[in-house]
């Protein structure tokens, strides 16, 4: 199912054993937009680091509660390696913290999670492999690319509003971007196979399209569902196949 990041935070986090707390951001892989770790506001509960929680752990979301099950103990998410508020996400603090749990590297494998297309833990485990590969992820945090400029090849566009998130792969399948500086009221999405880059420097996203290109693309607008028939009348638009060509479970969904 796709979903809208900011409709996902401040949905509840339930361990085993109880509420971690709601939804705060997310952290995700910009070479294969894929979203590693959800950010946890704990409240007061462990206040001073940085909770993070793979989709590893994540079954499918209860609408009625708005809400996450996340099979995993308060005391093990306690226990689990600390990051700090200020720190960035390393490959060492990944390895200690997929080492703790005893989860497969995502890093480690030729999939986007590493031996599988999905989160899943089914007739995996840890490989000693992943402990070679030392360099540092590519994690951005949604919180801080909202809002960014996107840069066409042929000029500025508009600006990131919000991510459309694959629940099943937990990889983001669109950017929603805002053009209403160039096209009053317009959004549209722009699949995320697309960006080019993300400058920090520049505070924008590069992405491989005219902007001519992008402003004739189907109109997006919050009541807008991501059903299959829009998808293909959006690729349909750019003369592209869409990623669902390369899964043929998705084909029909």
């Amino acid at each position: 199912m796709l979903r809208k990041a900011k409709d996902l935070n401040g949905y509840k986090l339930e361990a085993r054993d109880g509420d971690i707390g709601n939804i705060k951001e997310f952290y995700f892989d910009d070479h294969s937009w894929t979203v590693r770790y959800l950010v946890a506001d704990t409240g007061g509960w462990l206040s001073g680091r940085t909770v993070l929680i793979s989709p590893y752990a994540l079954s499918p979301a209860n609408e009625d509660s708005k809400s996450i099950p996340v099979d995993l103990t308060k005391i093990q998410i306690e226990r689990s390696p600390s990051l700090d508020t200020d720190r960035p996400v390393s490959r060492q603090y990944e390895w200690e913290y997929f080492s703790f749990y005893g989860w497969p590297a995502y890093w480690d494998g030729p999939y986007t999670w590493g031996p599988s297309a999905y989160p899943t833990l089914a007739q995996t485990r840890w490989s000693e492999a992943s402990r070679e590969q030392t360099d540092d992820p590519h994690l951005r945090s949604t919180r801080d690319v909202s809002g960014r400029d996107i840069q066409a090849q042929d000029g500025q566009i508009g600006h990131v509003e919000d991510f459309v998130i694959d629940d099943e792969t937990w990889m983001i399948r669109y950017l929603i971007v805002n053009t209403q500086d160039w096209l009053p009221g317009k959004k549209v999405l722009i699949p995320t196979q697309w960006i080019e880059r993300i400058s920090w420097e520049e505070s924008k996203v590069f992405v491989h399209k005219t902007g001519e290109t992008i402003r004739h693309s189907p109109e997006y607008t919050d009541q807008t569902l991501i059903t299959r028939d829009h998808e293909i009348k959006l690729h349909r638009h750019y003369g592209r196949e869409g990623y669902w060509a390369d899964d043929p479970a998705r084909s029909t969904r």
